[in-house]
């Protein structure tokens, strides 16, 4: 099993207080809720974003596609070629090829030649790939400046996409020695091995939050028709995906997208999931901050 298809050993006490203590604070929720918000919003730019990116196995080969670049780029890594990334995207190679052929033809990925031998391709991702994978790490970081009133705030430094990559760089190397840290939480694992999963998770969530939290945005539409145009999938599929969660109790939605409950245990997962990426992610961005101070 490689490293990206199973849990993260060996968390430190440190990691875990942190998280703890996070979810504990006044502003945790309100913070979240922008976050859910935010990442269920459209895609910033018109390719079909969410299709491409929003499923696991497609974010994790472009994951490790950008850290495989910026290990090279910086720590002489080894050159970034599509026999690197086939070993540690956890997919077949033959899936991995064909994911990067879509990505070269989309523009999100640039395959550059080897000076040294021309038969050899570098795979560089384009900003706009690093940016979409890099949403909801700038947005989880964001969350923490609003918890902590951070000014500035560190997530403004990760408007730059090389500082971005570089900050995804450093989470890969973490996930490639310790496992990920999606795998012990079933619930937000399933949705985010489905098409558009993840972020119809974040819209029913930041939904939630919309009528529990004071000060929390609106709550996006859960209409079939506006998750399908706004996920750029059919309506069956969300129809099969909002069934699943239906029949599987951890949510369900009425007529006119009205969202009429959500299990506490999803909550909770999903809080709980948030909590440890706001730890990671900000505890990298603190480090990449003060190399640039």
């Amino acid at each position: 099993m490689v490293a990206v298809d199973r849990a993260a050993r060996g968390l430190s006490g440190d990691f875990l207080e942190a998280g703890a203590r996070l979810r504990q604070r006044n502003n945790f929720r309100l913070a979240l809720a922008r976050y859910c918000h935010d990442m269920a919003g459209e895609a910033p730019v018109a390719w079909p974003i969410f299709k491409m990116f929003d499923q696991l196995h497609r974010y994790v080969a472009s994951y490790m596609l950008i850290h495989n670049y910026y290990a090279w780029l910086h720590e002489k890594g080894p050159p970034p070629t599509l026999t690197a990334l086939q070993k540690v995207t956890g997919t077949s190679e033959r899936q991995t090829a064909g994911f990067v052929a879509a990505m070269k033809a989309g523009g999100f990925v640039v395959a550059e030649t080897d000076p040294a031998d021309r038969r050899v391709k570098w795979l560089k991702p384009a900003p706009a790939m690093v940016e979409e994978i890099g949403r909801s790490v700038r947005l989880f970081v964001r969350a923490a400046d609003e918890i902590e009133d951070r000014q500035p705030a560190l997530s403004d430094l990760l408007g730059e996409p090389d500082r971005l990559g570089e900050l995804l760089h450093q989470s890969a190397a973490f996930v490639l020695q310790k496992g990920t840290l999606i795998h012990d939480f079933p619930r937000v694992l399933h949705f985010a091995g489905r098409d558009c999963g993840y972020s119809l998770l974040a819209a029913v969530i930041g939904a939630h939050y919309a009528a529990a939290v004071s000060g929390a945005p609106d709550a996006l539409p859960l209409t079939l028709r506006s998750l399908a145009q706004r996920f750029q999938v059919s309506r069956a599929h969300v129809g099969n995906l909002l069934e699943e969660a239906a029949q599987s109790g951890w949510f369900s939605i009425g007529d006119g997208g009205r969202l009429i409950e959500v299990s506490d245990g999803l909550v909770a997962e999903f809080e709980q999931w948030a909590c440890w990426q706001i730890v990671h992610y900000d505890s990298l961005m603190a480090l990449l901050a003060r190399k640039a101070s």
